[in-house]
């Protein structure tokens, strides 16, 4: 039997390891916000774990907001990395919310909610977590190794 909207909003609200939990619950509960296709609902706790650590780099890269990101990679480096887990895929146009779950629904590992390039997310969402912070890459020179003058 397939998980509803506000079940898995009920779950996520208990969830007291992921610090985003109620600004999370209110998106899924948004009338906006509808489940999506999802090719690949089962899957294993190492590959998630791999794909969001991919996607932590990629998300800095192309300036894209998320939040639960942070609290969903230390949930999935705890875990033993064949442990089962279920993908629930929720979106609204502009947004997209991915949920794991260990099958019933109720037992939340983590989720994150993430815009596209250069958007904010909803309202409701705190923006100091939301966005990392910019680096500093300072004045830095590259070494010319054909230089053939002497210092």
């Amino acid at each position: 039997m397939p998980v509803t909207k506000h079940q898995l909003a009920r779950a996520l609200q208990t969830a007291t390891h992921i610090a985003d939990r109620e600004q999370l619950a209110a998106f899924i509960l948004d009338d906006a916000t509808a489940f999506a296709g999802n090719p690949f609902p089962n899957l294993t706790a190492g590959a998630a774990l791999q794909t969001w650590r991919t996607r932590a780099i990629e998300f800095e890269g192309a300036e894209i907001a998320w939040a639960g990101l942070g609290c969903l990679l230390r949930a999935l480096e705890r875990m033993q990395t064949r442990e089962p887990l279920v993908q629930e895929i929720l979106r609204t146009a502009p947004h997209t919310l991915y949920l794991f779950h260990r099958g019933d629904g109720c037992s939340i590992v983590g989720a994150v909610l993430h815009g596209k390039p250069r958007q904010p997310l909803p309202a409701a969402i705190s923006p100091a977590r939301a966005v990392r912070p910019k680096r500093s890459r300072g004045a830095s020179r590259q070494l010319d190794l054909f230089d053939l003058s002497i210092a």
